[in-house]
């Protein structure tokens, strides 16, 4: 796709440029014709009033000689003899006789193409009552002159142009084409077994839906795989009853090859039972797979909770930036219970009336939750981190922190205890997009 967006923008910026280019040179092929062509005027002009001042042969090339193009030897001269005069005829002439003729019958200016350039002729009446022509050679190089440079920076101006819009082209796709890239990954490796995978709903619109729906998706097949796991192990036990019931009936079947078959069975049946108990037991009992959750639609909904509580002590309330959805690789239940350790503080630590604030911030690897409140503050964080871990202390923390600091860790992140914004303490809780790689374990070799 990515690929095709550059041919697309090549084709159509092509297309521009010759659309522009292609008249624009040729207009300025026809400005040095004519600029050339003018030019040639001017010098026929300059020999016309000797001609209408005498026919003598020496002032005439006198005449001639001091013209530009006459010192070049690119202008000829004929007057058409008469009773009373001879012909004259001075330079090279290099237009055809019968075009020299036609001038000078018709009186009419012509522009003839010859060997190396162009002829201008320009018929000019003489005293003599005849019409006499003046003949400027235009050579080729001055009809040409400076439409090659002009076409070059035409051409480089173009491909320019090209050059430009397949950068622009590139950077455009590349934003476009990562989020889909991304997606197109995380649904083939959730399609290997890794359940973990979520997408970052980044990008255009479409693509922010379309992360965002696939995420839900692999929250719904965790939830999914997870109660079909509680499911056969809870029928798997309610399978026991019945089999003790029978194991012990089987011991009233005396020593028969058929009871002890039956007891064989029976025996066997258990041991399948309890097989697969143990293995539910594992799969659930292992590495934790994150459902995650949307944390603003959490903070959303613990608000609404705290906030009738809130009102009811005259307590200002403040939320941002829960209003657009933000993924964190957490289970919605811990989330909530982190939520409401970190709010159940600020109810507990401060007095009636004191304001609060939730804050949620997106970032490219990270989500911070704050909870700040405009309380006196904690006097000393780092030992308020420390009773977080429940040592019981006065003044502890208890629990809460506890709570909030192990959800963080969960993700690769932390808890931090600061000063607010609101002048009181600050809770900040970092959640990590990307849950932490386990280490390796060391291989032990014998020596």
């Amino acid at each position: 796709m990515r690929w095709a967006l550059i041919r697309v923008s090549v084709a159509v910026t092509a297309m521009v440029v010759l659309a522009f280019a292609v008249p624009l040179g040729l207009v300025v092929k026809e400005l040095a014709r004519d600029r050339a062509l003018t030019n040639a005027e001017r010098q026929a002009a300059a020999v016309a009033p000797a001609l209408a001042i005498t026919t003598d042969r020496t002032e005439l090339a006198r005449a001639v000689a001091t013209a530009q193009a006459g010192g070049e030897n690119r202008i000829a001269l004929r007057i058409p003899a008469t009773a009373h005069s001879a012909a004259v005829d001075l330079g090279r002439h290099r237009a055809p006789r019968a075009a020299l003729d036609d001038a000078s019958a018709h009186g009419e200016a012509a522009t003839v193409r010859v060997a190396g350039g162009y002829a201008l002729l320009r018929p000019t009446a003489v005293g003599t009552g005849t019409i006499a022509v003046v003949e400027v050679f235009v050579p080729e190089a001055d009809v040409t002159r400076g439409v090659a440079t002009a076409w070059l920076v035409l051409g480089a101006v173009g491909l320019g142009l090209i050059a430009g819009s397949v950068v622009v082209a590139d950077r455009l796709g590349s934003r476009t084409i990562r989020p889909a890239v991304r997606l197109a990954g995380a649904a083939r490796r959730l399609g290997e077994g890794d359940l973990a995978v979520r997408v970052p709903e980044a990008g255009p619109d479409e693509l922010r839906s379309a992360a965002a729906a696939f995420n839900a998706m692999a929250d719904q097949v965790v939830q999914l795989l997870a109660n079909e796991r509680e499911l056969a192990a809870d029928l798997s036990h309610r399978l026991r009853t019945p089999l003790t019931v029978l194991r012990l009936n089987t011991a009233s079947l005396g020593e028969s090859p058929a009871a002890e078959h039956t007891r064989a069975a029976v025996a066997q049946l258990e041991r399948e039972v309890d097989q697969i108990i143990r293995s539910a037991r594992e799969q659930r009992s292992g590495p934790a797979v994150p459902a995650g959750c949307d944390a603003a639609e959490v903070v959303r909904e613990r608000m609404a909770f705290w906030s009738a509580l809130a009102e009811d002590e005259n307590r200002e309330v403040r939320t941002a930036g829960a209003d657009r959805p933000v993924r964190v690789p957490v289970a919605r239940a811990d989330l909530a219970a982190a939520l409401d350790a970190m709010l159940g503080n600020v109810f507990r630590h401060t007095p009636e009336g004191t304001a609060f604030a939730v804050d949620v911030h997106e970032f490219d690897g990270a989500v911070i939750l704050l909870v700040s409140d405009a309380g006196a503050g904690v006097a000393d964080p780092a030992a308020a981190l420390r009773r977080g871990h429940g040592d019981g202390g006065p003044g502890s923390t208890g629990l809460g922190l506890d709570i909030v600091r192990r959800v963080a860790e969960s993700t690769g992140g932390d808890l931090a205890i600061g000063r607010g914004v609101l002048g009181g303490t600050e809770l900040r809780i970092r959640l990590a997009r990307t849950l932490p790689t386990p280490a390796p374990r060391p291989t032990h070799r014998r020596g």
